[in-house]
């Protein structure tokens, strides 16, 4: 056997082509995942067979991807192995989450040494879930004021110390000190607001000049829902354009 057919040496010729492949594969969907994020867009699609006609952004983005570059459909998709396609949903919810966490530890590195202040706002998802929104709010060291969203917490119940454990919690893995916190903004809720045992209280025992601000998106939200329950009388010109367009009180009707 000549000396470059030793299975040892052949072996190792394939694994590193193995590896190539591999690479560009996932580097791939970490870039279709990257952009899919930075837009904002979805990424399943309702049905992701190989046949569907709309099988989700990421899969429809990485078959476009391979329609422009041959070497990249020579390793994804139909062209993958069954258990490396890398295009899975927990494969992309890995993806996104170290993408998040170095976006979190560069707004880390933004705030520094310097204080800071939180707004948190929670809401019941689709599945039922209570879900913690936190936002830090902080000057940068050029003087600029920034207002980051900072993590998405999934907690229990919305009771004031579980959602006080849970903001600590997300602060301490990324080293920002209760001591430097100068603000907080939530709702008009008792368990965030509340005078004696609210969050907010119960971050001032900790550190006193976390003052408190009622957060003014919530404001606006609150007075434009007051708004629209008043009922008040149209004027007379737009009575007159709903007639024009065949509409009767706001309501479209039909002659007969």
């Amino acid at each position: 056997m000549k000396p470059s057919g030793h299975i040892d040496k052949v072996m190792h010729r394939i694994g590193g082509e193995e590896v190539l492949k591999h690479r560009l594969r996932l580097k791939t969907t970490i870039m279709v995942v990257k952009q899919l994020a930075l837009q904002g867009s979805s990424f399943r699609g309702h049905d992701e067979s190989d046949d569907s006609l709309n099988p989700g952004n990421v899969l429809a983005w990485i078959g476009f991807a391979a329609k422009l570059n041959d070497q990249i459909n020579s390793v994804v998709l139909r062209n993958a192995p069954g258990n490396a396609k890398y295009t899975s949903p927990s494969i992309q919810k890995e993806i996104l989450g170290i993408i998040a966490n170095r976006v979190r530890c560069k707004i880390r590195e933004e705030i520094g040494d310097y204080c800071f202040s939180i707004l948190v706002d929670e809401a019941v998802d689709e599945a039922g879930r209570e879900q913690m929104s936190i936002i830090l709010r902080y000057v940068t060291s050029s003087g600029i004021v920034s207002e980051r969203f900072f993590a998405l917490k999934s907690v229990g119940d919305t009771s004031a110390e579980t959602l006080k454990q849970a903001i600590c919690g997300v602060l301490s893995q990324y080293d920002l000190q209760i001591e430097k916190l100068r603000g907080q903004g939530y709702d008009g809720a008792s368990n965030m607001s509340g005078q004696f045992n609210g969050v907010k209280a119960l971050f001032l025992r900790d550190c006193p000049y976390a003052y408190f601000v009622h957060c003014f998106a919530h404001r606006l939200q609150l007075a434009l829902i007051t708004s629209a329950k008043l009922q008040l009388d149209l004027f007379p010109w737009q009575k007159l354009n709903f007639k024009s367009y065949g509409m009767k009180d706001g309501t479209s009707y039909s002659k007969r």
